[in-house]
């Protein structure tokens, strides 16, 4: 991952340019970036590791687009990005059945969060978790009690506001000063050419609802089933080569399953990928069953 990434230029111009640029790499099939994340992961591919970065660029640009707000180069706020997006890659495993994207993102969101901190004058302390989370939330929680109003905050809403974010209210009044101090919610800004607004128009809440995370663990399960329904298309063989290369935390090697099945490290390779085949082609299938969703359970019921 030593090779050099694009770079973005100062000014609109530099942005356009680096966006046209970075358009140019490829997207990856998910069979590729699989191929790809494996060689890294076994081999430390550096050439796959790039191929991997490149590839997800404008998944940074576009996060960072975000956070255009807080008035810091834009082109430093995507360099944080794909500080971000390269850790992503280091750490990322294949195997857990997740595209890197949605890996990544977190990592690109941390990373460009901490810059922010880091970088913004509002933020001159210690930045403890609690701390984050006002600097992140807060205008989010004043718009829900309607108090997006200059100037401190009356008792009630101090105290409705640290039950929602779980911090003390003292803490509550001090974050509202120092984004008070520095610059009003209410400041007007212009942040690109032809656009305007005010400053909490663009301040991001990057906290997931409720209904988010019951949504993820709800597809979490329901992957799982799915990958437990598909694992019996397998043979007993296909099925200890495809749980010992594919879904261990330290994966079996080949010479290992190998010398197990008295074959040959190759005989277990195409063993390895003929099962992955079959477990991916029975996911898909179950996955077009399950998009039919109930109208087509109710026709067969009729039928």
């Amino acid at each position: 991952m030593a090779q050099t990434l694009p770079s973005v230029a100062a000014g609109d111009s530099g942005l356009s340019r680096y966006m046209e640029e970075i358009r140019r790499f490829p997207m990856l099939e998910p069979d590729q970036e699989y191929m790809l994340a494996k060689r890294y992961q076994e081999h430390d591919d550096r050439d796959a590791a790039h191929q991997l970065v490149t590839s997800h660029l404008r998944l940074v640009a576009k996060i960072a687009m975000g956070y255009r707000g807080y008035g810091l180069p834009i082109g430093e706020v995507i360099s944080e990005g794909n500080v971000g997006l390269m850790q992503a890659v280091k750490k990322f495993e294949p195997d857990k059945g997740f595209r890197l994207a949605t890996y990544a993102m977190w990592w690109i969101k941390a990373a460009i969060q901490e810059y922010v901190l880091r970088s913004w004058s509002l933020v001159k302390m210690g930045t403890t978790a609690n701390q984050k989370r006002l600097f992140f939330n807060l205008r989010k929680a004043k718009s829900r009690i309607q108090a997006l109003e200059e100037g401190d905050l009356n008792p009630d809403q101090v105290k409705q506001i640290a039950t929602q974010l779980g911090v003390s209210e003292e803490e509550v009044v001090s974050m509202n000063r120092r984004l008070g101090g520095d610059a009003s919610l209410n400041a007007p800004i212009k942040a690109t050419e032809g656009e305007s607004g005010e400053w909490q128009d663009w301040l991001v809440d990057e906290s997931e609802s409720a209904e988010q995370v019951i949504i993820k663990q709800d597809e979490l399960e329901t992957r799982r089933e799915m990958l437990k329904d598909a694992l019996e298309v397998l043979n007993d063989r296909e099925k200890r080569v495809f749980l010992a290369r594919r879904l261990e935390e330290s994966p079996i090697t080949l010479e290992e399953l190998s010398q197990e099945f008295s074959i040959s490290r190759e005989r277990v390779r195409q063993i390895e990928v003929r099962a992955f085949e079959k477990v991916q082609k029975a996911m898909k299938a179950a996955a077009r069953e399950l998009a039919k969703g109930p109208a087509a359970l109710e026709h067969q019921a009729e039928a």
